[in-house]
């Protein structure tokens, strides 16, 4: 007891710290209590994928309460990224017990690089329908942050998504751990989609990086039908979690299941993987011809020249 008592008052010390560095009155913070049992292991509920392995190695799911990056390497990769997106906005509305909605916050240079959601395609995709799905396009970054910031308070919004591409000054480290704190109380996910971004120190403390991955072709009752191209694959990375180191994987979404699987075997950390079809060694010496035919017969690689060959070469490179 004595123990979680002064381990309590270093949290509300150390809490003090960060709202006078912050310019934030300690008042408007939590109970020192509530985020003692959070750094004590406290379960705050998580969103399950459908893949038990996924699940495992980020500890149980996706967390609920918390701020969630999801980074794109390149800006083309903005499709794949919202795709991934949209498939856990479906799972996390399929699993509240009531109706509510979810926020989509994008300035509006990032709606024209990238594109707007296709609300007609919600519902194949993810079973999210046009009614259940919200999006805010302000002219400004600024404006986004603070759309998301208050929108993360509200009760009738099962999670916020906030696109951003780069990384832009305004959304430093104190704005993550705003947003993050905004996700703690509330209980309910914001998440993060960064595009073409170098990962930033952020409060995030989960970071998937989202890449395309090749589908296998459409099942049919006669087996694989051959040129046709099957569900979205996702190749994701786990790059930054505090449950388990980073891994990789490739997942599978199924539209009709609302779940992800697997979609090949899972990533090892091997730079290299082994060929497919068997070792492919070098020929051996000498089975390559390296002259010309001449007349019509090949010269052996073992050949050498001649002493006028090697005197006029000698000569020629001399003249020049």
């Amino acid at each position: 007891m004595a123990k979680d008592a002064v381990a309590r008052d270093v949290v509300a010390s150390l809490r003090r710290d960060i709202a006078r560095i912050e310019g934030r009155l300690t008042e408007r913070l939590a109970p020192a209590e509530d985020v003692f049992l959070r750094l004590a292991g406290r379960p705050e509920g998580a969103l399950r994928t459908g893949d038990d392995r996924f699940d495992a190695a980020l500890g149980g799911g996706v967390p609920l309460a918390a701020l969630t990056e999801i980074h794109g390497n390149q800006i083309r990769d903005t499709g794949v990224v919202a795709g991934f997106a949209l498939a856990l906005a479906g799972l996390l509305l399929a699993s509240v017990p009531k109706r509510h909605s979810v926020l989509w916050v994008a300035p509006r240079e990032m709606m024209l690089e990238g594109g707007m959601p296709y609300l007609a395609g919600l519902g194949r995709l993810s079973g999210i329908q046009p009614g259940d799905f919200l999006i805010a396009q302000p002219n400004r970054l600024a404006d986004a942050l603070w759309i998301a910031d208050e929108a993360a308070k509200l009760s009738e919004l099962a999670a916020v998504f906030l696109e951003i591409h780069g990384n832009p000054r305004q959304f430093d480290l104190t704005a993550s751990r705003r947003l993050h704190r905004r996700a703690q109380e509330a209980g309910r996910p914001v998440f993060l989609l960064r595009h073409a971004a170098r990962p930033d120190p952020t409060a995030a403390p989960l970071r998937l990086v989202v890449n395309a991955a090749p589908s296998v072709p459409r099942e049919t009752l006669t087996g694989p039908l051959a040129g046709s191209i099957g569900r979205p694959v996702f190749a994701v990375r786990i790059d930054k979690n505090h449950a388990a180191p980073p891994r990789q994987f490739l997942l599978e979404w199924n539209r009709d299941d609302r779940r992800f699987r697997q979609s090949g075997p899972e990533d090892t950390g091997a730079l290299v993987s082994a060929s497919s079809s068997g070792p492919h060694n070098a020929p051996s010496v000498g089975s390559v011809l390296a002259f010309k035919p001449v007349g019509g017969e090949a010269v052996a690689a073992h050949v050498q020249p001649t002493r006028e060959q090697h005197t006029a070469h000698r000569s020629a490179r001399r003249a020049g």
